[in-house]
């Protein structure tokens, strides 16, 4: 398969992936409906299983050691969210992977590139043959690289947008918006710190720390909402 293998080449390339034996790949891509009517040596189906544990695995190890003064059946509940089929669709959707799964002639014409359950039980037959290719922690660097945001938003459920009200606050009295910048970045890729600044006409309102640069801002937004002296000066219309 020439033209498939330079495909999914390039696929790697663009993702960041790398793998030993390209098989491997294109078997996590070979939907049940392109097996059948191509009679394939295998489809993804056991590969989706096995990816599905270690999705599992992979969740349950980081919340467990992340968030310590949470009980069971919060982990439980955070767990569930981020395996969901919407989370893992995004997934999906963030890797264009719905361009490269190979389906059945039925299958396509009926949009299943597009179909969720589809996307979703094609990321977790990649996260299988990761496993499979390059052992765990490659596969937990996959998990996390991709679901990291996804974790933290349910941790947080039903959490308040702090960027939408600190905007929502100075639109009120300006038409100017708040910006964010990066400040700083400490630790290995896979465990990453960021810190950002909110700034208002230059000057900084606060900054605030978190594992992905969007918590970062989330935080950085609620404190710059706590600082008195910016509110209280936009307010009274000194800014404007």
């Amino acid at each position: 398969m020439p033209n498939l293998k330079k495909d999914y080449l390039q696929f790697m390339r663009d993702k960041d992936l790398s793998f030993n034996d390209m098989e491997l790949l294109v078997t996590a891509l070979t939907h049940p409906s392109y097996h059948q009517e191509k009679n394939t040596e295998s489809n993804n189906q056991r590969l989706e299983f096995l990816g599905d544990a270690v999705l599992n695995l992979t969740i349950a190890e980081y919340i467990y050691k992340y968030y310590e003064n949470k009980a069971e059946g919060e982990l439980t509940k955070i767990r569930a969210r981020v395996v969901c089929e919407s989370s893992l669709v995004g997934v999906a959707q963030k890797i264009s992977l719905g361009s490269y799964i190979l389906l059945g002639r039925g299958e396509e014409m009926s949009g299943g590139r597009k179909r969720k359950s589809i996307l979703a039980d094609t990321v977790e037959a990649v996260i299988g043959a990761i496993y499979l290719d390059q052992g765990l922690e490659a596969a937990k660097s996959f998990i996390i690289k991709y679901l990291e945001e996804e974790i933290f938003a349910s941790a947080e459920g039903e959490y308040y947008d702090y960027k939408s009200k600190l905007q929502e606050f100075v639109q009120a009295w300006d038409k100017e918006n708040v910006q964010y910048d990066l400040l700083e970045e400490h630790g290995p890729a896979h465990a990453k710190t960021f810190v950002m600044g909110v700034y208002y006409r230059g000057e900084q309102l606060a900054s605030g720390r978190g594992r992905t640069k969007k918590e970062a801002e989330q935080n950085a937004a609620m404190l710059a909402l706590d600082n008195e002296v910016f509110v209280k000066k936009l307010s009274s219309g000194q800014n404007t």
